[in-house]
């Protein structure tokens, strides 16, 4: 973990109000000194400017997750469904915000373990426990990558390799993408990776609206479950787990912020960060809901998570799929680097190889890289059904990194001036609110995720490093 720099003038500063971006906000000087000392290093690393930051963060979000959303329509209902998207997205932006202020004040974080080093008064235990969450989170995300690219290459293949050779190839391409020490290249490929999803979603939109039917649903093959149909509430029937689980199929989209401030240390201005995150705001807002809720208007209950698997043309269900190679990829070398990072950082300290083009330096990293890919790896084959791991992670992590480290954080900030105005005594009342869902998500949240993983687990289940034909 960094030393935290302190500056003598720190305690001066005033609290400023919430959602003021007044220079006062932010320790500028203490970025300055940072920056410049980065780029006295060989290899720089805050050099990414908000208009990159802004494609990193598009390409992250930018992802498959997004076809799993009209399925969590078609258990929870447009209400229900659309209200809880609503609700995320507005979540989602102030959790960031306070973040970012977060930050501002403490200019030596440079991942999300130091953010919670900071938040629980500078605690050794806070630091390792996130960093533990911090691996189990992105090292599963990045194995789940992995089997949804065995997936991809088998439906487009018809099934021509074993599944788990498939998944040796993915795992193979991906550290070679990784092998980029700096977020600002992999930026680079955010572009394509957020062109090719978004092609792969608006081929799906044409190809539902002119089939005449879906093929299939979980509750069987079309129309096993009557005409398609749409509906305001969940139908008579649907459980507790299964609404739960539609719920965190929907904050898990929404919750990214475990990798922001890895992205803000990156930056050359990151006080710039709000302008990457409206970018990114205005994109998900649109993404996030409208190619979902088109989705469920003509799968309706019909919808699978991916909403590909039910498109009934093959050649439809191929042609957007295929671009979805891409994403699965540049996401899954995003969750690496930071990863990568943290687990670089610990290893190599303050030494000359951290930042330098050392053999020593670059072995290590490469290194670290195939470890954490290969990891994934193993995960991808041995978990029967990732799909409930998801959202056993939704529960389990994102409950911390999307609500409750963010609450903590915004009491850090203006602890003693909660109720200073009117402004901030609504902000605060939303942050409780924050809290509130955080330990939602941690308590009947969990538990449904488990509850959906037994059940898998008492029926047939995929075994390890298995050959079977994944294809959607």
């Amino acid at each position: 973990m960094s030393t935290p720099t302190k500056f003598d003038d720190e305690k001066q500063q005033p609290v400023p109000a919430y959602g003021d971006n007044s220079p006062a906000d932010s320790d500028t000087e203490g970025f300055a000194v940072l920056i410049a000392e980065d780029h006295r290093n060989e290899i720089k690393l805050r050099t990414m400017s908000w208009q990159k930051a802004a494609w990193l963060l598009v390409g992250d979000q930018v992802c498959l997750a997004i076809m799993a959303q009209s399925w969590s329509l078609s258990v929870l209902g447009w209400v229900p469904g659309i209200i809880t998207m609503v609700v995320a997205g507005i979540l989602f932006w102030i959790t960031s915000i306070t973040m970012h202020k977060f930050i501002m004040k403490h200019p030596s974080i440079r991942d999300i373990c130091d953010f919670g080093y900071y938040i629980f008064g500078e605690s050794r235990i806070a630091y390792e426990f996130t960093g533990f969450m911090l691996l189990a989170n992105n090292i599963l995300l990045i194995g789940f990558h992995v089997l949804t690219g065995a997936k991809v290459l088998n439906t487009l293949s018809d099934h021509s390799l074993c599944t788990v050779v498939f998944s040796i190839i993915v795992m193979l391409m991906g550290i070679v993408m990784s092998v980029p020490r700096t977020l600002k290249h992999v930026s680079f490929m955010s572009m394509f990776s957020a062109a090719c999803m978004g092609i792969a979603i608006l081929l799906f939109l044409i190809f539902s609206g002119i089939e005449k039917a879906p093929l299939y649903g979980y509750n069987g093959d079309y129309p096993t479950d009557g005409l398609v149909k749409t509906y305001a509430f969940p139908l008579p029937g649907t459980t507790f787990i299964a609404n739960m689980n539609a719920v965190l199929n929907i904050t898990f989209l929404w919750v990214p912020q475990i990798l922001f401030p890895t992205f803000i240390a990156e930056m050359e201005r990151p006080q710039d960060f709000p302008k990457a995150l409206a970018v990114l705001a205005a994109v998900s807002c649109f993404l996030f809901i409208v190619p979902p809720a088109i989705g469920f208007r003509y799968l309706g209950q019909y919808a699978t998570a991916p909403a590909f698997g039910s498109l009934g043309v093959v050649a439809y269900k191929k042609a957007s799929f295929a671009f979805v190679i891409v994403p699965t990829l540049v996401i899954g070398v995003i969750y690496a680097n930071v990863s990568a990072k943290f687990v670089y950082f610990r290893i190599m300290g303050s030494s000359r190889h951290a930042h330098s083009n050392t053999v020593i330096g670059w072995g290590m990293w490469i290194l670290v890289m195939v470890g954490i890919w290969a990891l994934a790896f193993v995960f991808s084959e041995v978990v029967p059904s990732m799909g409930d791991f998801l959202s056993l992670l939704s529960a389990a992590f994102d409950s911390f990194f999307g609500f409750i480290y963010f609450a903590i954080a915004y009491w850090q900030l203006y602890k003693g001036k909660l109720f200073a105005g009117a402004s901030r005594s609504v902000m605060t009342v939303v942050h409780v609110f924050i809290m509130l869902c955080g330990l939602f998500l941690l308590g009947p949240g969990l538990y449904a995720a488990v509850e959906a993983i037994i059940a898998d687990y008492s029926g047939a289940t995929r075994p390890a490093f298995s050959c079977a034909n994944l294809a959607i």
